[in-house]
């Protein structure tokens, strides 16, 4: 694999990065098969492994420190903290008590003394950022982290990070990890183009699109997508099969598999560092990695942009963070008393 350089922090990582949120009791709670199919993906050439506290409440983290027992020196490591780990409300969020608390777990979880990478797994509106930072830098400035992320913040979220930790002084975050495929390219418009400006590497997650770019799931299909596991939502998600139906005579015509279109139009973005795999069996890995030197033309590019134009979404993604001004009824809706007529 050609490595690339993570944004500016001199760290040298594969275009593929190995997520593991499928390993555990989410998806392959096999131990042994799971750390097999990392041992396989090591041995391909990819050396950047991301997983998260909340990815089977701590099992995936368990999952890849068992399997990185003396091959730890070789993998640029990243983990992520926010999401829930438990019922108590202080086990989450981005507060430093939470964060400090959080990075203690996944590092016993990991048998390993540092992580190359720790990311907020989503913004946390009730936290100031600068609380964030401050937290984060700390764990830095220990030896316990060597760099700060994001996932799924949106555009003026990174930039305001950028911007106080200027002003304080901060380690500030050096790389965004979002959703993008060939069916969800909204991050074009400002994300992408955000972290171009300020030296980010970007990490993408669903490239497959929830798994609407395998070419498994075909208009008119439901009865297989329903056995499938495909989520509900998809029943109705016509624009998105619209596209899928377009890109299979697309990929025939490129003489690749769904799966290899999908992923090389991932990492053909030049703000994209690497595209973040979830294999769940091993024939899926494999699959994935034989694709991994495919590079599309310009003219199969320029065919997906008539069928998925820059910086659109065929159909919303269900799994990606939708912020309080859209989610929040009283953030986008004057109260009755102040409303004009019509």
């Amino acid at each position: 694999m050609k490595y690339r350089t993570l944004g500016r922090t001199g760290i040298k990582v594969s275009p593929y990065a190995l997520g593991t949120m499928m390993f555990g009791a989410m998806g392959n709670p096999d131990h042994d098969a799971s750390i097999r199919i990392i041992h396989q993906a090591l041995d391909a050439g990819i050396n950047f492994v991301d997983t998260a506290d909340v990815y089977s409440l701590g099992e995936s983290e368990e999952i890849v420190g068992k399997a990185l027992k003396g091959r730890r020196d070789d993998v640029v490591l990243a983990s992520k903290a926010h999401l829930p780990m438990g019922e108590d409300p202080n086990h989450q969020g981005s507060s430093r008590r939470w964060l400090v608390t959080a990075v203690e777990n996944s590092l016993r979880r990991l048998q390993t003394d540092h992580l190359d990478l720790y990311q907020v797994h989503r913004p946390d509106p009730a936290t100031d950022i600068e609380e964030t930072l401050s937290a984060l830098s700390d764990l830095v400035h220990s030896g316990k982290v060597r760099a700060i992320g994001t996932s799924s913040f949106l555009g003026s979220d990174l930039v305001e990070a950028q911007w106080v930790a200027e002003r304080r002084g901060y380690e500030r975050f050096r790389t965004e990890q979002p959703p993008y495929s060939i069916i969800n390219r909204s991050i074009e418009r400002d994300v992408l183009p955000v972290c171009l400006r300020y030296g980010m590497g970007t990490l993408v997650w669903s490239p497959l699109g929830q798994g609407m770019l395998t070419g498994r799931f075909r208009k008119g299909e439901r009865s297989r997508t329903h056995r499938s596991g495909l989520m509900p939502q998809h029943f109705d998600a016509d624009r998105k099969l619209d596209v899928v139906e377009q890109l299979v005579p697309l990929a025939e015509q490129a003489g690749v598999p769904m799966t290899h279109l999908a992923m090389a139009f991932a990492i053909a973005h030049p703000g994209v560092t690497s595209a973040i795999i979830g294999p769940r069996t091993m024939d899926q890995l494999d699959d994935l990695l034989a694709g991994a030197d495919v590079a599309l033309g310009d003219d199969i590019l320029d065919r997906i942009d008539e069928i998925a134009p820059p910086g659109t979404d065929a159909g919303p993604n269900e799994v990606a963070y939708a912020p309080p001004a859209v989610t929040t009824t009283s953030l986008r809706r004057r109260p009755a008393g102040e409303r004009s007529a019509a």
